[in-house]
């Protein structure tokens, strides 16, 4: 966690901007301000707490509308007067009702991925009636790594036949599918992407 003391609070004029991201999407959610106080409750809950300049006290995201982000990791940066704060949102982070303080949309396609790999996990143990992926969820492993193995053939044939329309919706099938399966098997994408960067690094 972040050291208090190694934090230029001068320079920040004793509000240390907070720049809030989703830990699990890299999307920025909102901007606060942090001081001294916040900041130790912030690492002592894992909620994340701002200092608010209008109501001069201390402000736990969520206290009033119940839309917390919990605390995942900081980051200071170069000049030690800015915070990178990862976080879990636990409904809209705006007031106004929306994901972000700058709306739902401007966020990198590739996002998404985190965004569907939610909904898929919340599908695990639901009525396999009521979705088609609770319902191949509930078939089990084996069925959802069969599913994997069909739509990778399709992927396959659409680029030899050189069919570019047809190869980006059997993609879509593929990683949506790919998703499935790693749900079912209790593997997160960031434990795959991890070990992509890992290969990456070690090259």
């Amino acid at each position: 966690m972040v050291n208090l003391d190694n934090l230029d609070w001068d320079k920040a004029g004793g509000l240390m901007p907070s720049i809030v991201q989703d830990a699990r999407t890299g999307r920025v959610l909102m901007l606060g301000y942090m001081n001294p106080e916040a900041l130790e409750k912030t690492q002592a809950t894992g909620h994340v707490t701002f200092f608010s300049r209008s109501r001069q006290r201390l402000w736990t995201k969520g206290e009033s509308s119940g839309n917390t982000l919990e605390l995942m990791g900081m980051q200071v940066d170069c000049d030690r007067d800015t915070l990178l704060v990862h976080a879990v949102p636990h409904g809209p982070t705006c007031h106004l009702g929306t994901d972000t303080c700058w709306g739902n949309e401007g966020h990198p396609p590739v996002a998404f991925l985190a965004e569907l790999e939610r909904v898929i996990e919340s599908r695990v143990g639901a009525d396999p009636q009521s979705s088609y992926t609770a319902g191949l969820l509930a078939k089990g492993v084996k069925r959802c790594a069969q599913k994997v193995g069909e739509e990778g053939v399709e992927v396959a044939l659409a680029a030899t036949a050189g069919d570019r329309e047809e190869l980006v919706n059997e993609s879509a099938d593929l990683l949506y599918h790919l998703l499935v399966v790693l749900a079912a098997s209790d593997v997160s994408l960031e434990e795959i992407c991890r070990q992509l960067e890992a290969r990456h690094q070690s090259r």
